[in-house]
This record gives structure tokens, C-alpha cells and sequence, in this order.
């Protein structure tokens, strides 16, 4: 186990390294910058010129765009990132790694409650489907969860605002808190202050689990149906045991091992935040300040978020595999 750990993180190290040069090609090659964002209106009004420009370029350390540019800025942010620094921020003026930190706790927050409704909803609907097969039961939750598969982000939470917070005004449609609200530095105060939160995240929590649930759902559905057609689950029925333990105690098991390596998306998708759901709803996590700061072009952030993304992912790879080695102890880990 430990020489396949070890060998497996020297390999995650060269496939980071990979990422990081894509990354970094791919945000320098962008058509606008930072500068050309933040300087347009300045430059069409006459009050700075394209000389003021290339000047701020080469100050931020963006302005050679050239093959030879790009690949010294990269080995500049590259030892940097060796030193533990991963530079500071162009547009939010604070080091990376403060920013992260400081966001990243909202997003984790609704992306661990989404998890965990979307496992806990998804699952049993996926096992009713498919003791259910070609039933009425079955047929309604494949339609419903395909509907929620097809519909973009965007457009369903559009919808769900326009009728739950617009029309109904059961929910609020934007921010975490209510921005005419004040709270005092008591228990009582903090108290109130949850709740309220609580109030404006039901809907993007809800968004994202209705659409989130159906892939899941049809994931189980077609692991618990292989399940029941094995030879040990014919056996156990032959022996005189009742369909519920058959299905959750012999069957679930089983089903459970492919789901295991579903952990791998999880780890990056509780940190790294959800960028759509975050940007219709207004909410100020990891997710929204990353669409902003790829859109602006800010090189350091934009690294630092999606390398930090990229080693959660090789670390819920690995976890996974490891896992998937607990929970079924047919499969061993190589060397």
C-alpha cells in the first residue's frame, strides 16, 4: 500500500506539472488581459495611451506574449510557487492563497450539503428504479431525471427565481444575508444571522441537487440492476430471504463499488465552489471570484485556484482507489 501511494503521488507530481504549463499557456494566450480590462475605458476616453499600456503590461509581467515570454513568466510563477507563494492577485489585491481561504468556506458549505442530499436522495431513488423496472415508479423518476440532466444551470435557476423568490417571495434571489439586516455581536445575533443564510441558500442548494441528483440516480439504477441479475443474489432468494435484505443488504454492497469512485469529483467540487450556481445567485464564493478573475485575465489567481483544484483532484483520485480497495476486497492495489 505505501509503495503504491508513493508511486502514485511522483506520478500525480508530473501530471500537475502538465496541468500547469496548459493552464498557464492557455490564460496567457487569452485575446484581453488584466490591463486591457481594467484600462479600456481610460484608453478610449485618450487619458492613457497604448505606450501607458505596454508599460502596465510589463508590470504585471504580462506583456510579452511571444512563445519565449510565456515560457519565462511560467518558470517565474513556477519558482515562486516552489517558494510557497503563489503571487498576489491582480484584481482582488490580496495574495492568492488569502483569497482561497477566505472564500473557499461558503462554497464548501453549500457544495457539502448539495453532496450530501444528492447521495441521500439520489441512491434510493436509483434502487426503487430499478426494483422497480419498467414500472410506473421507474419511468417517472427517468423522465424527471432527465429533465434535470438536460436543463442548463443557468436557465433552471432563472426559473426557480422567477417563481420562488419574484413571484411567490418565499426565498430571496441574491447575496448570503440580507443586506438591510444588521446583527449584534452576540449569540443571539449569530443565531439570527444563520438563519438567515439558511433562508437565501435553500435555493442554490436546491438548484443544485435537482440538477445534480439524475446522473447519480441513473448511475445506481444501472449498477443495482447488474447486481440483481448476479448468481449470489438468485442464491440468496433461493435460500427463502426476504426481498429487503436481498436488495439493501446483499445487493447494496455491491452496488455501492462503482459509486466509490465517484469520490474522486467529490473533494474538488466541495472546495472549489459552484461558478454558475455562485454567479446567478449573487453569492460571494471560490466559484464567482474565479468567473470574475478568468474574465479579467488575472494570471495569479487563475492559477492558483485551478492548481489548487487540480491537487484535490489527484488527491480524491487516490483516495478513491484506496477506497474502492476497502469496499471490495477482490481488488488489490498494485506496486
Amino acid at each position: 500500500m505505501l509503495k503504491y501511494i508513493i508511486k502514485r503521488i511522483l506520478i500525480s507530481l508530473l501530471v500537475l506539472f502538465g496541468v500547469s504549463i496548459i493552464i498557464y499557456t492557455l490564460v496567457r494566450m487569452m485575446p484581453n488581459d488584466y490591463v486591457d480590462t481594467k484600462f479600456s475605458s481610460q484608453l478610449q476616453s485618450g487619458a492613457i495611451h497604448l505606450e501607458d499600456i505596454q508599460r502596465f503590461k510589463d508590470l504585471y509581467g504580462i506583456g510579452d506574449k511571444t512563445f519565449v515570454g510565456i515560457i519565462q513568466g511560467y518558470f517565474k510563477w513556477l519558482g515562486n510557487l516552489c517558494r510557497g507563494e503563489l503571487g498576489n492577485s491582480f484584481k482582488y489585491e490580496k495574495p492568492v492563497a488569502q483569497v482561497i481561504t477566505e472564500n473557499m468556506g461558503v462554497s464548501f458549505a453549500i457544495a457539502f450539503i448539495a453532496t450530501i442530499l444528492q447521495f441521500l436522495i439520489a441512491i434510493p431513488l436509483g434502487i426503487s428504479s430499478a426494483t422497480h423496472q419498467y414500472s410506473i415508479r421507474d419511468y417517472t423518476v427517468t423522465v424527471l431525471t432527465m429533465i434535470g440532466i438536460s436543463l442548463p444551470t443557468y436557465f433552471f435557476a432563472a426559473i426557480v427565481i422567477k417563481i420562488f423568490s419574484v413571484d411567490l417571495g418565499w426565498f430571496p434571489s441574491n447575496g448570503l444575508v440580507d443586506a438591510s439586516a444588521t446583527y449584534p455581536e452576540t449569540f443571539a445575533g449569530w443565531w439570527k444571522k444563520m438563519i438567515d443564510m439558511g433562508h437565501h441558500l435553500i435555493l442554490p442548494i436546491g438548484v443544485s441537487v435537482l440538477l445534480s441528483i439524475g446522473g447519480l440516480m441513473r448511475y445506481t439504477r444501472t449498477n443495482t440492476l447488474e447486481v440483481l441479475n448476479a448468481d449470489y443474489i438468485r442464491t440468496a432468494r433461493a435460500k427463502g430471504l426476504s426481498e429487503r435484505k436481498v436488495i439493501y443488504v446483499h445487493a447494496f454492497r455491491n452496488t455501492m463499488i462503482p459509486l466509490v469512485t465517484l469520490l474522486a469529483g467529490i473533494l474538488p467540487s466541495l472546495f472549489g465552489g459552484m461558478m454558475i450556481t455562485e454567479q446567478v445567485f449573487g453569492i460571494d464564493g471560490i466559484g464567482r471570484l474565479a468567473y470574475n478573475a478568468l474574465r479579467d485575465g488575472d494570471v495569479p489567481f487563475v492559477m492558483g485556484y485551478n492548481m489548487f483544484l487540480a491537487i484535490l483532484t489527484v488527491i480524491g483520485t487516490l483516495f478513491s482507489d484506496i477506497m474502492y480497495s476497502v469496499v471490495d476486497p477482490r481488488v488489490k492495489l498494485g506496486k
